[in-house]
């Protein structure tokens, strides 16, 4: 398994992926997609491996999909949206669909599609300085992984997801049900290993059949057809393209990503609190 975006590592029984494209905040990009897959495929295969582990390189999670690799490619129409947002769905609730326990180590930025994956993760252990959101819609996006709602309620993921906020603080996190646990950023990653470890002590079928067990209590609800429904929307959306998202990228292309982002905040800023 040849890996240029990501780090493939494995302690005993458990395994750990690292996103490793630490200059550009770990953006998750279509083959950086296709890396991760290789890992999980590579965890599933081993029967040695009971845990797995995903963390960030640096000082970041991950800032979410990759919109440098959109302004690249610049796919129009949902034909050409279909097979990079499926993928996208595919890698993040893959995940939530994993047999054996998945634990998210996130620190700083954990924005947009890597929120969403950290939410499909069974646990979530952040550092002190780990902060999440869903900034999507505050520059014409919409929303890949529809999963939210799922772990906050709908009242919250409304508040999150239709403001845009990309900065709920870990504590903040933690309260509404993100985040398990909340550890200061020297403790992040023997946190999650030490988890993951003690996890892997157990029985590996027992532990399989009781995840089964929980995420059914969450899907006998109707979750997986909610998710499809929401990513055939967002496929709208991307197909047909939003004024705002048409706007934010030519100013991307015109003067580069920053000056984009900052053309968004300044729209919202005398709202700001």
């Amino acid at each position: 398994m040849t890996l240029s975006s990501i780090i493939f590592e494995r302690f005993e029984s458990v395994a750990r992926i690292t996103f490793n494209r630490p200059e550009v905040a770990n953006a998750l990009s279509q083959s950086m997609l296709d890396e991760i897959g290789d890992a999980l495929d590579q965890a599933e295969r081993d029967p040695a491996i009971r845990a797995v582990v995903v963390q960030g390189s640096g000082s970041v999670f991950s800032s979410g999909f990759d919109l440098k690799e959109q302004l690249a490619s610049h796919p129009t129409g949902a034909a050409a949206w279909q097979p990079i947002i499926r993928k996208d769905f595919q890698t993040i609730m893959r995940f939530w669909r994993f047999p054996k326990p998945t634990i998210a180590a996130v620190r700083g930025a954990c924005l947009a599609g890597a929120c969403e994956l950290s939410l499909a993760c069974d646990i979530t252990i952040a550092s002190e300085d780990a902060f999440f959101g869903e900034p999507e819609l505050k520059f014409g996006a919409g929303i890949v992984v529809m999963i939210l709602p799922w772990i906050v309620g709908p009242k919250i993921a409304k508040e999150i997801i239709l403001m845009g906020n990309d900065r709920v603080t870990a504590e903040r996190a933690r309260e509404i049900g993100m985040v398990n646990r909340v550890v200061p950023v020297s403790e992040l990653e023997s946190t999650a290993l030490n988890i993951a470890r003690h996890i892997a002590v157990i029985d590996p079928n027992l532990v399989q059949q009781t995840k089964r067990a929980i995420n059914r209590s969450i899907e006998v609800q109707g979750m997986p057809a909610a998710l499809e429904d929401a990513v055939n929307i967002d496929l709208v959306i991307e197909g047909e393209g939003s004024p705002d998202k048409i706007q934010f990228m030519e100013i991307a292309r015109r003067q580069g990503l920053k000056e984009a982002l900052l053309w968004r905040d300044a729209r919202f800023a005398k709202y700001a609190k």
